[in-house]
């Protein structure tokens, strides 16, 4: 079932996005050859705390971290632990923040230092189709318009959108319907005022199979090739979305 925030939710949720905005600024900013990412989560913690909301992603299904870290051929939910980055890495944050009951979700990927020019064109390429995603999703698209956006968008570069993990609705709980997928399956539901999604596409430098972990929480590229992550969450409006974070 979808659910339709009223426009107090949105309202919650556009100041969790805000705090949320903050953290990962702060991240952002942290994030250098030397530091581990451990210590990432350590900060996404205390920041939270600090501002007032709850990590989203801590106990979540288990999961053992308050933000995933992944870095080169990891797609998502990157465990951090004592793991060095280094010069050249490509490191993508994925946070998610909960105030008075209401998820907010995001992620970014930068590389760290000199980065090759395959990598640099990656995080762009992944960074862009997220914004033409976004472009698409208005009351009255489909949720087939913002995958169609997405995968012409990276395909049309050469690289390969991730085909098992996609966005979602996201708002009252963390993983919401509907999903979100950055290629095409399908015309999917209509978008309609009050939607809350998180659009995230994954985009790997080679081919788009993944494998897990042993970690079983981990995903990698099943060719070992880079991969880029971007998320915003946003309201669907009577215009275009607003984007909560």
């Amino acid at each position: 079932m979808i659910i339709i925030k009223s426009d107090e939710e949105v309202v919650i949720m556009r100041k969790c996005g805000k705090i949320l905005a903050a953290i990962l600024d702060k991240l952002r900013t942290e994030m250098r050859p030397g530091i581990s990412t451990s210590r990432l989560d350590v900060i996404m913690a205390d920041e939270s705390a600090k501002r007032g909301v709850v990590p989203s992603f801590k106990d979540y299904h288990g999961f053992p971290a308050s933000l995933c870290v992944s870095v080169n051929d990891e797609v998502v939910h990157g465990i951090p632990d004592q793991r060095i980055l280094e010069e050249g890495d490509i490191v993508s944050l994925d946070v998610g923040a909960r105030l008075n009951g209401l998820h907010t979700d995001a992620a970014i990927t930068m590389g760290l230092g000199r980065i090759s020019n395959k990598a640099e064109e990656l995080i762009s390429v992944t960074e862009g189709s997220l914004k033409s995603g976004i472009a698409r999703a208005i009351s009255g698209a489909s949720v087939d318009d913002i995958a169609s956006a997405i995968q012409h968008f990276v395909e049309s570069r050469g690289f390969s959108v991730v085909r098992e993990y996609t966005g979602h609705g996201v708002g009252r709980d963390l993983h919401e319907e509907p999903q979100i997928p950055n290629f095409v399956v399908g015309k999917g539901p209509l978008l309609r005022r009050g939607m809350t999604l998180a659009i995230e596409p994954m985009v790997n430098a080679g081919d788009w199979h993944t494998k897990l972990a042993p970690n079983h929480w981990t995903v990698l590229t099943a060719d070992g090739s880079l991969s880029a992550h971007f998320e915003h969450t946003v309201a669907i409006t009577d215009n275009e979305a607003e984007i909560l974070v």
